[in-house]
């Protein structure tokens, strides 16, 4: 009688085991898309209830706006529910307004619409560059508040966030979240960087233990301030480099202090890629993999990671675009790039603190 009972739970456990991996595996991820906008910022995430924030949008001319729409559509999703505006640079708030006439967009966040030319320059016309972006269609705009959440919608066992870790040259350390940084002792600033860059809004994406850093266009002595003297980030996984890659940002202090385990560079054929930043991201020993959007045509190696890590070889490329997708459990993420048929997955760190 003993035996048979046995016999009857090996299937019967079995079972259960296959069911709870087909419940997990039925339950969706949390994804990631850096789209060409040829030089720009264009991030798009989709979450794991399906809601779609995009961190800007790219330029007013080109391509910018019907890629955005394409990712969109093609990942499952007909609006953007939060677009997020890091700072006030053609080459991010540009393609809004002809993203608005391709598919319905929700709440607008940013830093709030300037009078003047934030760069010191033609305010007459910043003004005019402005314009359409100050009167697309929406269905609420809200200044960003640092340390603020986005109220998104929970889906699956892991926990979803979205922080404003910084704005308009504040940073917040919500208590908690990070520590002290041993490594600011040797930190060095750069002149000062009067741009709208250095007031670019900071967002840190967390789902489960997976940590995503986007810091659009923030600069040298900005990244210092907001490790130090604390570090409220702490590690993440993946870090979308700032700024394009130029050397004016992309601090090593932040990058070490961040110390990701994958890097993401949103260049052009010919804006970005600063050799110092890429000397940089090699000197950081947690860095596994460097992705790129575009390849670098004013330099070689040293301008560049290996090719198979690059979405676009040519200047004139179909835009192809760079995936993440986090598994539902939060502990693993695939990069890749699906025109290519390339993926790689990795393991999260383990985080610091919840959010």
């Amino acid at each position: 009688m003993k035996k048979s009972a046995h016999l009857f739970w090996f299937p019967a456990l079995a079972c259960l085991f296959l069911s709870a991996l087909l419940a997990r595996a039925a339950e969706p991820t949390l994804d990631i898309y850096w789209i060409d906008v040829e030089g720009g910022g264009g991030t798009l995430i989709i979450t794991p209830a399906r809601e779609s924030i995009l961190i800007d949008t790219g330029w007013p001319w080109g391509p910018s706006a019907a890629r955005i729409r394409d990712a969109a559509t093609n990942a499952g999703v007909s609006r953007i529910d939060y677009l997020i505006l890091t700072h006030f640079h053609i080459d991010h708030f540009g393609g809004a307004a002809q993203l608005a006439k391709l598919m319905a967009i929700g709440t607008v966040l940013d830093n709030g619409i300037p009078e003047h030319d934030p760069d010191g320059g033609n305010d007459e016309q910043f003004l005019k560059s402005i314009k359409p972006y100050r009167e697309f269609p929406a269905e609420r705009r809200m200044l960003i508040q640092p340390g603020a959440t986005l109220p998104l919608k929970q889906a699956g066992s892991m926990l979803l966030n979205l922080r404003f870790m910084g704005a308009r040259k504040h940073f917040v350390h919500p208590q908690g979240m990070g520590g002290p940084n041993s490594l600011c002792a040797g930190a060095t600033r750069q002149e000062p960087d009067t741009s709208d860059n250095a007031n670019s809004a900071v967002s840190l994406l967390q789902f489960g233990s997976f940590k995503f850093y986007d810091g659009g266009d923030l600069t040298w002595n900005m990244e210092g301030e907001m490790v130090c003297p604390t570090n409220s980030i702490g590690q993440v996984d993946i870090y979308q480099v700032d700024h394009h890659g130029l050397d004016i940002s992309n601090n090593p202090l932040l990058i070490r202090s961040l110390a990701p385990t994958v890097t993401v560079m949103n260049n052009g054929a010919r804006k970005g890629g600063a050799k110092a930043t890429l000397a940089a991201l090699r000197s950081v020993s947690s860095i596994q993999t460097m992705f790129q959007l575009h390849r670098d045509l004013r330099g070689g190696a040293e301008y560049n990671t290996d090719d198979q890590y690059i979405a676009n070889l040519e200047e004139k490329c179909e835009g192809n675009c760079i995936k993440c997708s986090v598994d539902s459990s939060g502990k693993s993420y695939t990069i890749s790039i699906p025109a290519k048929g390339f993926a790689k997955t990795y393991q999260t760190r383990t985080a610091e603190a919840g959010p």
